[in-house]
């Protein structure tokens, strides 16, 4: 029996009909990080896939794949009423202009089901690949939505501009999303971070967190993918995870590991989603690590459905 959409978070805009309308990210979603390595035809299947088992909401990033709009667009095309989030739209990817106009379009064509997520991108990303000059991220993304809240749009679109949330780690962001947007999306920290996290953005912003997993039958069965994993995500969190108590991020020890990725089995993982939840936040999301990242992870979105999604 296919689960039904779990309830939980939701993200409040203003549809085209001056009605109320909602991004219902549910309780917990899906992160998939890999849809670039996948050709669309695959995507479209595995999104259908995310969207029957009963998550609420499908992220996914961007980097150097995929444009995330013309993503979003095939992702929102292969469903009928999951939300699908850019959880890291680069900003360096396009005018605040183009962005803001993507957005609104993608908003017209399905009213509450497009969540656009803003990420301040990375020094070679936006210089080596994009040919950009990378600015301070706090006082760049200020400007940035600065731009896309003045931003001209012609067509017929709701009335009120259509609800965004930021990428952010360290507290500068984070207070930013408060400020400015509806909130924040936190990847691949540890639970103890959630807790600072919902401190520095307060009670009423959105706090949605990316828990990275490794599914097994047992920790010691998912030992070596955890820690590659956990070695991938450190350039970013150093300072933030020195500050959590972990002294020494580079010895990678098995504390640390731990912390950073949920693995084993999947009552582990659903464990582990609950911290999230007791630290404050409103909406988790997987992303779910495997040995073969050019497959879709249905398999394991399955299992972890029948733990989470009750």
């Amino acid at each position: 029996m296919t689960p039904t959409p779990s309830t939980g978070a939701t993200v409040g805009t203003t549809g085209p009909e001056g009605g109320a309308a909602s991004h219902r990210l549910g309780r917990v979603g899906i992160w998939a990080g890999g849809f670039d390595h996948l050709p669309a035809p695959e995507i479209r299947k595995a999104a259908a896939a995310v969207e029957n088992l009963g998550y609420g909401t499908l992220w996914f990033p961007e980097t150097t794949g995929r444009e995330a709009v013309a993503q979003a667009a095939i992702l929102l095309s292969a469903t009928r009423q999951i939300t699908v989030a850019a959880g890291m739209t680069d900003i360096y990817a396009r005018d605040p202009v183009t962005a803001a106009a993507a957005q609104r379009t993608l908003d017209e064509a399905y009213p509450g089901r497009f969540l656009l997520g803003l990420w301040d991108s990375h020094p070679s990303i936006a210089e080596d690949v994009r040919g950009h000059r990378f600015g301070p991220p706090a006082a760049t993304v200020r400007a940035y939505l600065d731009a896309l809240d003045t931003a001209p749009f012609g067509p017929p679109g709701p009335p009120a501009p259509p609800q965004r949330v930021l990428a952010a780690l360290g507290p500068d962001l984070l207070a930013l999303a408060a400020a400015r947007t509806r909130g924040a999306t936190v990847l691949g920290m540890p639970s103890a971070y959630t807790r600072t996290a919902r401190t520095v953005l307060g009670d009423d912003a959105l706090l949605a967190v990316t828990q990275l997993c490794v599914l097994g039958h047992h920790p010691a069965d998912t030992a070596d993918l955890a820690r590659s994993t956990a070695a991938a995500a450190l350039p970013n969190r150093r300072e933030l995870l020195r500050g959590l108590g972990h002294r020494d991020p580079d010895a990678l020890d098995e504390r640390l590991v731990d912390a950073l990725v949920a693995h084993g089995s999947a009552e582990d993982i659903a464990h582990r989603v609950q911290d999230h939840f007791d630290a404050g936040a409103d909406h988790v999301s997987l992303h779910v690590m495997t040995p073969a990242p050019h497959s879709p992870s249905v398999p394991q979105w399955e299992q972890l459905a029948r733990h989470l999604l009750v």
